[in-house]
């Protein structure tokens, strides 16, 4: 089964994926008037079975509620959320252990965070 991670941010949406459970990190897509369209098309290409989207807790999680609805109301695919608290930092670590170089940082750990979310989802 092929599943996608999110994880929604005001500017940036980071992406992962997994197809028989081994997780690869997506390229980050912009929030901005392309952001539906875009993520039709990776869902698309990917044959994407199912969409988890990871939720923070506060004031942001109703942006990120808000986000969830609109994808459910244009897919016809099971979409969840999934409590995302920490995993910018598990992302964090990640990205530091695997010695990237810190000109990468914003372009990559959006999409870490989602891989982290998405670890969370397969590993129960």
């Amino acid at each position: 089964m092929s599943i996608l991670a999110i994880d929604y941010g005001t500017k940036k949406i980071g992406l992962a994926m997994t197809v028989n459970q081994i997780i690869t990190t997506l390229p980050v897509i912009h929030n901005d008037d392309q952001l539906i369209s875009n993520l039709l098309t990776i869902i698309s290409h990917n044959h994407i079975e199912k969409i988890y989207v990871g939720v923070s807790q506060g004031s942001f999680a109703k942006q990120t509620q808000d986000f969830v609805s609109k994808l459910k109301s244009m897919l016809k695919l099971p979409i969840e959320t999934v409590e995302e608290a920490v995993s910018t930092i598990e992302a964090d670590e990640i990205f530091l252990k695997n010695k990237k170089k810190k000109k990468d940082y914003k372009n990559k750990i959006d999409s870490i965070a989602a891989a982290v979310i998405l670890r969370r989802v397969i590993n129960y």
